[in-house]
């Protein structure tokens, strides 16, 4: 008996993307695209009864790192065990295109500092069959995925290529050089990068301490650049910064927007340092966006924070004196249940001055025990010091008996006030968007390719206060992203999209703990995290994972374009 489609999803609830109240129906796929919504009599190839499930478009992450997973691996996890089915990689103005040859260690040392990607592993991992940008798209084309995956062209890569070490060493470009920049980028976005992207902030330093090459990069460079993918009619425009005189830096990027006419987000985050300012960078944005630019922010779905671990990059004792570094893991946590070694942590502290130990090792009052489930908004009263406190005894004991247990959670921005209620705010704001997720980055120290799901759970069903409506949340993480980035064909359950889909059990929809996998080239380590109830998610139409499980589908391709017009 023939079929009339090739997949049909039976009473699921629909919640479509537009932002529009769900409803029950049916969803047909044919050729990988949605055919039908609504009461469907055709009979399916394969029929699912999502009954009782929630039928969501696939998600979109705008915001990964996956410049070098997507040359060795064609699963993109974490990602896709968080419903995400396209991905934007080349963020933050670093990746490995284009690239001289002699130039291949230096993006690695930038990679491993920025993104805390070891160097074994990209050197290992890395095939480098490219020189050029467009080599490297080429390089990715031939591959399946389990996800679409998107480029932008990195700052700091186009600037060594173009300056060699005087673009390494922040010197200020010639009209010569921006020139040559601005040609390779044009090309690139006629090749098919999503955009370009760059970074201005001290955070982000080679593995040797250098700043990233493009911190101080001058206006009239980014002007070359931005007005190169004006010329193109493609690609976004995508920053990180330090914002340390916001206004200025604000009133730069929004020249570069209205005078190339592409897109521009920005990363957007309340720091402990001025914790309002996020304030002010909305109400600027607002401004911008009244006037027609078109500008976005990114902001993340939780704190931005990092986990501690035995077997991770850092612990709170990894500068101690008596710290064995080259124990085993188990060796290690022995010591750690001996009182007389846990004594000598307390007795013989690293020096204070160390700028490490004092901006996180030694933060004690902003220590968490993660737990199972994770808990990413964790009441004050129970930090580590607070902990401390309350028996009487000094923080490395508590710190010594967490690390036994499992791994420590340091949320060093959008915490400020000891709770979220910041950013729901940035969540709510009509020019954000969700970001920030760094899939593919940070495998020792972060792991928040999961914030899809915390984008669902917390913030729409799970939140004592402050919550956001689902369907608004699923317009965000699906229509909205897809929009910021000129892509049309997805994030919408409609005829004629691409069928990318999520099934997802709202009730038993919740995040596992993190956990470290040794998969990574040269036997690396990284964290990953997985999400019980998602039942399935497709992409083009095919199934690539039950429960959690991949299903053996790689129907995700190098996605090429940018936006146009």
């Amino acid at each position: 008996m023939s079929s009339d489609f090739d997949l049909v999803i039976r009473k699921g609830h629909i919640v479509d993307g537009s932002g529009s109240p769900g409803f029950e129906c049916d969803v047909a796929v044919k050729d990988g695209r949605i055919a039908a919504v609504g009461q469907v009599n055709g009979r399916g190839a394969e029929e699912v009864d999502a009954k009782g499930l929630l039928v969501t478009p696939g998600f979109v992450d705008v915001h990964t790192h996956y410049d070098g997973q997507a040359t060795w691996d064609q699963r993109l996890q974490p990602s896709s065990w968080h419903g995400v089915t396209t991905v934007i990689a080349g963020n933050c103005g670093v990746g490995f295109a284009p690239c001289r040859v002699e130039d291949q260690d230096r993006l690695i040392r930038l990679m491993e500092g920025v993104e805390d990607l070891p160097f074994p592993v990209l050197k290992d991992g890395l095939p480098w069959n490219w020189q050029s940008f467009p080599e490297y798209l080429d390089s990715l084309a031939g591959r399946g995925f389990d996800m679409d995956i998107g480029l932008q062209l990195p700052h700091a890569a186009l600037r060594v290529f173009v300056m060699g070490e005087r673009g390494a060493n922040r010197e200020a470009a010639s009209a010569d050089e921006i020139a040559q920049m601005a040609a390779l980028a044009e090309t690139a976005m006629h090749a098919g990068a999503m955009g370009f992207s760059t970074s201005r902030t001290l955070n982000h330093r080679t593995s040797d301490g250098q700043p990233t090459p493009t911190l101080t990069a001058a206006e009239d460079e980014l002007m070359g650049i931005a007005l190169a993918l004006g010329r193109a009619g493609k690609g976004v425009l995508q920053f990180v910064s330090d914002f340390a005189d916001p206004v200025a830096e604000f009133a730069m990027m929004r020249r570069l927007c209205e005078a190339s006419g592409r897109p521009l987000s920005f990363s957007l985050a309340q720091s402990p340092v001025a914790p309002l300012g996020w304030r002010k960078l909305l109400d600027m944005l607002e401004q911008a966006t009244a006037a027609g630019l078109p500008m976005k922010a990114q902001v993340a779905a939780r704190p931005v924070g990092v986990l501690l671990g035995l077997d991770l990059t850092l612990n709170p004792f990894s500068l101690h004196p008596d710290w064995p570094k080259s124990a085993t893991l188990d060796e290690q946590r022995r010591l750690l249940a001996e009182p007389d070694f846990v004594a000598r942590l307390v007795a013989n502290p690293p020096p204070a001055a160390n700028a490490l130990g004092t901006a996180l090792l030694h933060r004690w009052g902003d220590m968490y025990q993660l737990g199972d489930p994770p808990n990413y908004e964790p009441l004050p009263e129970t930090s580590l010091a607070a902990e401390a406190m309350r028996r009487g005894v000094a923080y490395e004991v508590v710190a010594a008996e967490w690390l036994r247990a499992g791994m420590i959670y340091v949320p060093f921005l959008n915490f400020a006030d000891g709770d979220l209620d910041a950013v729901g705010t940035m969540l709510a704001h009509k020019d954000t968007i969700p970001g920030l997720s760094d899939g593919g980055a940070h495998v020792g120290m972060i792991c928040d390719g999961s914030f899809p799901t915390t984008l669902i759970t917390h913030w729409a069903r799970d939140r004592s206060h402050g919550r956001l409506p689902l369907e608004f949340l699923i317009k965000r993480q699906a229509h909205d992203t897809a929009r910021a980035l000129g892509l049309t064909d997805r994030g919408l359950l409609r005829p004629g999209q691409r069928a990318d889909v999520n099934l997802i059990d709202l009730d038993r929809l919740a995040l596992l703990p993190p956990d470290v996998a040794h998969d990574l080239p040269a036997g690396g380590r990284r964290l990953v995290q997985r999400a019980r109830g998602i039942r399935a998610t497709l992409v083009a139409g095919q199934i690539t994972y039950r429960e959690g499980e991949a299903t053996g589908a790689l129907p995700g391709r190098l996605l090429r374009g940018g936006t146009s017009g």
